[in-house]
């Protein structure tokens, strides 16, 4: 019943910004842990980013760390994730993850829903 729709990828730069949304559906949706993961051709997909219900901590893969950041507003249901600084290694696929039960934070199998993704293509 939970629905994520993930929305603000395109083509960029090297170099350039892009700021990713995701809207999620369900009255519940303050009280989940919230994560970006991404997915490039042949690759596995990998966690990005994740910050918990109340925005009091969040987590960073290493090589995003510093050029990424990942926000909520509990109120619009929305959790977005802010790029910076992009790079050609950053094309991928990216999914936007809610968990409900706060027993993971990095692992694609914690999270219980997910959005269809979004296409981010970063010129070289």
């Amino acid at each position: 019943q939970v629905q994520l729709v993930e929305s603000g990828g395109g083509l960029v730069q090297a170099g350039g910004s892009l700021r990713l949304s995701c809207a999620a559906s369900g009255r519940t949706f303050s009280s989940y842990t919230m994560g970006w993961f991404r997915q490039a051709p042949g690759k596995e997909r990998e966690f990005v980013a994740a910050i918990k219900w109340n925005s009091r901590f969040t987590y960073y893969a290493d090589l995003v760390k510093g050029r990424f950041t990942i926000s909520r507003d509990n109120a619009k249901n929305t959790v977005y994730l802010q790029m910076n600084s992009l790079k050609s290694e950053d094309t991928a696929v990216y999914y936007c993850a809610a968990e409900v039960d706060d027993w993971g934070t990095r692992s694609s199998g914690d999270y219980d829903y997910w959005g269809q993704g979004t296409q981010v293509t970063v010129s070289s």
